[in-house]
This record gives C-alpha cells, structure tokens and sequence, in this order.
C-alpha cells in the first residue's frame, strides 16, 4: 500500500520518519486532531499487515514507533468510554441475550434503507469506496483472536473466519467477492487504493478493530466487535443488494452482498451463543468487554452512516475534506 498524505503534524512526522526524510518521531505528540490521530493510528497498525511500500518491515516492532502508537490508542480508547461507557461486569450467562438488545436497538439513521431505495450510482459509488478500506482486508482483524482463544469459543471463531476466507477458496473469500463490486463500479481495486479518501469516521472504524485485535487484553472486546458485526448484518446486506440491483448491478456486482445475506444469518447464532457466549462463559471476568466492543461497534458504524447520510443530504460527495460536526467524539 502506498503511503497516504499527511493529515496533521503527528502523521506528518510519522511519515517523514517511515520513508526516511526524518530520523526521530515525536515523544510528546500534540493529537488533538481527530483525522490527524486515526491517520496515525492507521499509518501504525499497517505495519502489521501488508505494510507500506517502500517501508522496511522492522518498524512494526520498532519502540519508538510503538510509544507513538501507544498514546494514540491512550486517546482513542478515552473517547471510546465517552462514547460507550467503561466496561462493567457482567453476568457472563446474559451475554448473548445482551448482544441481541445491542443489535436491534436502533442507534443509528437507515443508511441501507437509503441505499436500497434512494441512493444514485455515485453516492453508491462512495460507498463502496469507503467500505474497501475494510472489505479488501475482511476478517483480517478479528482473525488476530484465534491463538488467543480456546475451546469452544476458538473453535466457533474459526468456524466463522473460515466462511469468511471463503472456506479456502481464493475466489470465494470475502475479500475477492468485494473487488467484483468494485469493478462494477469502476474503482481501483488495489488494497488501499482509497485510504487518502477515507474519512475521520471510516478510518476510525478501521483502526477500532486493530486497536481490539492486536491486543491480547483486549481479546473479549474483538469478539464482541465481530458478534455485533454478525448479527447487525444480514438485513442491510441484503438492502445494499437490493439497492445495487435497482441501479442496474448484476450478479457479480451484488455477489459480496448476496453471499453475507446467506452466510450471516447462520453467523448470527454462533457469534452470540458459540463464540461470545462460550468465551464469557470460560473468561468471565472479561463478559463486560464483549459488551463494551459491541457497543463501540455499533456507536462507531452510527456515526459513520450519519456523516454519510449528512453528506449527501447537503449535495455533497462523502469525501475526506468535508468537515464532520460529530468528529470530536473520535478523540478524546
């Protein structure tokens, strides 16, 4: 992936220092900026994926680079209380019925409702675009869980991940699915491709599964973030389908969508009572960070579709430079 533009003076000198036009990063960043703080975030946590061209691997563990990134997650994790609340215990038996209040609590503004009946070909577009921040890399985060899992939750984990890597078939992995929709649309598949388009909410989104899944002690929050993910899923995915179809889309254009709406809802169950249940069963101390990465989830994804919606809503493209009231409840 190349590296994107700078959105602030933390992601600046972060980059400068990646590529080599500056040697020292610095100790005590000022990461007030929202979009500034999850470009950095993003910068970082790519390190643990496929990386930056022209980026020597060896950052992803370099010290200096990881305090950096530590007090990024410092401010994020702070913002993500105000948003959702601490994690509090929990009776790890209620979990699952839990999960099915956070689902169908409605949070958030239709965005699959408008892009099933109202959306035109280019605000569709944008969305696509935006989701390809995720899509290209699907599953990738919470897969992170696994050596961290045992038992029945690891194995119900597993069982997920596995539909989602198309049960390893390379055309039908989630992944390869999405770029057929791509294409449709006539994006640039390439992993990354829209990263510099990617809004604060998107980017924030994206680095809110990192910032669960490369932490071990933030392993009940990921599996909370994948359960909500899984059981807030089949009904929209099956309006954007739908949506697509009114646009003209055929069927590749619609087969990432048609697909989740078949594999999700069987997902549905084992997210909240296999893997969720199971894991607050066996660790119960960390019942309440199922809860809490549900939350931060679906609050986040609200957010996300609202500024969307927003922007359309004023004749605007949903692109980066426009500004985003809500931003500030990004970073603390």
């Amino acid at each position: 992936m190349k590296l994107p533009s700078a959105r602030g003076p933390v992601s600046a000198a972060l980059i400068d220092v990646l590529t080599g036009r500056s040697v020292t990063l610095p100790s005590r960043p000022a990461l007030d900026d929202s979009d500034d703080l999850h470009l950095t975030l993003f910068i970082c946590y790519e390190l643990a994926y496929r990386g930056w061209d022209g980026v020597d691997d060896t950052w992803e563990w370099d010290p200096a680079m990881l305090r950096l990134r530590a007090l990024a997650e410092q401010r994020f994790m702070a913002a993500l209380h105000d948003v959702a609340g601490p994690p509090e215990p929990v009776d790890p038996a209620t979990v699952p019925s839990r999960l099915r209040e956070l689902a169908d609590a409605d949070i958030g503004p239709s965005l699959s409702g408008y892009l099933r009946g109202r959306a035109t070909y280019e605000q569709f577009r944008e969305f696509v675009m935006h989701r390809s921040v995720y899509h290209l890399r699907e599953a990738d985060p919470h897969t992170w869980a696994i050596p961290r899992l045992g038992g029945d939750a690891k194995a119900a984990l597993i069982e997920i991940q596995l539909d989602e890597y198309g049960g390893g078939r390379t055309a039908r992995m989630h992944q390869e699915l999405f770029k057929k929709t791509m294409n449709w649309f006539e994006l640039d598949t390439t992993y990354g491709a829209y990263v510099d388009q990617a809004t604060t909410p998107t980017l924030a989104n994206n680095n809110l599964m990192s910032l669960f899944g490369l932490h071990r002690r933030n392993r009940g929050m990921i599996i909370g973030h994948l359960a909500a993910y899984e059981m807030t899923s089949t009904q929209p995915n099956r309006a954007y389908g739908n949506g697509l179809r009114r646009l003209g889309g055929d069927p590749d254009a619609t087969a990432f969508y048609d697909e989740h709406v078949e594999a999700d809802a069987v997902h549905e169950q084992i997210a909240a009572h296999d893997m969720a249940g199971s894991f607050a069963r066996a660790e119960p101390e960390l019942a309440g960070d199922v809860l809490f990465g549900a939350r931060c989830a679906l609050i986040l994804d609200a957010l996300w579709a609202r500024d969307l919606l927003a922007s359309w809503d004023e004749g605007q493209s949903s692109g980066r430079t426009r500004e985003m009231p809500e931003a500030k409840v990004l970073a603390a």
